[in-house]
């Protein structure tokens, strides 16, 4: 990636899934001057640091994205920020929803005023499928999310500071994801738990994740929403793939959660163009300069990207994309 070349980038949640894969990626195709990692656990950044003690050019931040003071500190002379820091886990927000506010939504403010102020080219925020029509906590503080970062590029001013987001599915065989679960509870139980049998998900490996980011971060001109062409897959399906001779048990759905995620709704159709491997939702503020001409073909007016769809993945693919996933992990 050329744009990359002896810049300096910082993804905020850094030792998760995503920052360990990003950092190989960055690693081994960017010639980066600078990666740093910035994230609030000192344990995980030590042993992440351990993984990458060869590597001369990572730097660790200890520092919390709710503290503006120390990301404009973090963000001296940084080109490019990745913002993955985020509260995920859909029971525990409901049941501690002013923390996960104050991370998803108060700690993204905070990440576009320190860009701003230390005048950043480039951030793009990770967002999810739970964005889409929420019915959690989780989903609504993501969505909060995403029309802070997609309205920061008017707060930052023309060629300024860009701002745009990238929303995709559940990462297989993520840190806290379905596949660990069940492989966890599948070597002491022969009896597993499904909320509902039809439900479906949104899958993507943390390959594709990580190119797809780096991909629209080149291609951003402030405030799209780029959304990967994904896969289903029936989360029975995952079970029966990990123990084909485990039993199922329907529990009934937790609270708030969805049987199938959406992507894009109608709603957001009437700013959707679709490309051969993804699409992208634009501001409306881009239609108003009439020299912007959005990329690839505008979609149907009654489109959905909905997980229930024949995209699902048979269980012979699902096995290729769970080995490729391990692959990854290594």
């Amino acid at each position: 990636m050329k744009f990359l070349r002896n810049k300096t980038i910082l993804i905020t949640g850094g030792t998760g899934s995503f920052g360990h894969a990003a950092v190989k990626y960055l690693l081994k195709y960017c010639s980066l001057k600078k990666i740093i990692i910035f994230s609030r656990d000192e344990n995980k950044q030590f042993e992440m640091q351990k993984s990458f003690k060869e590597n001369k050019n990572i730097r660790f931040f200890l520092g919390d994205v709710r503290d503006k003071e120390r990301l404009v500190m973090a963000l001296k002379n940084v080109d490019f920020v990745i913002h993955a820091a985020a509260q995920k886990h859909v029971p525990a927000a409901e049941y501690n929803p002013f923390e996960c506010i104050k991370t998803n939504v108060y700690g993204s403010q905070q990440v576009i005023s320190a860009s701003i102020e230390r005048g950043v080219k480039k951030v793009v925020a990770l967002s999810t499928d739970k964005a889409c029509n929420p019915v959690n906590l989780y989903g609504a503080t993501k969505l909060c999310s995403e029309k802070l970062f997609v309205n920061a590029n008017q707060l930052a001013g023309p060629n300024e500071t860009r701002f745009s987001l990238v929303r995709y599915g559940n990462v297989i065989a993520s840190r806290g994801s379905v596949i660990p679960f069940f492989k966890e509870l599948s070597r002491t139980k022969q009896t597993l738990p499904l909320t509902h049998n039809e439900m479906t998900r949104f899958f993507i490996t943390l390959s594709d994740a990580v190119n797809f980011v780096i991909d629209s971060m080149n291609e951003m001109k402030g405030g799209e929403i780029f959304i990967p062409k994904m896969n289903s897959i029936y989360i029975r399906d995952i079970i029966n793939t990990i123990d084909n001779k485990a039993k199922i048990k329907v529990t009934g759905l937790r609270a708030g959660e969805k049987i199938h995620e959406i992507l894009c709704s109608q709603d957001e159709t009437s700013l959707l163009h679709e490309q051969k491997k993804s699409y992208i939702i634009y501001p409306h503020y881009f239609f108003k300069n009439k020299q912007n001409k959005a990329k690839g073909k505008k979609v149907k007016s009654n489109f959905i990207y909905e997980s229930k769809s024949k995209m699902c993945l048979d269980k012979k693919k699902i096995i290729q994309q769970i080995k490729k996933s391990k692959v990854l992990q290594k």
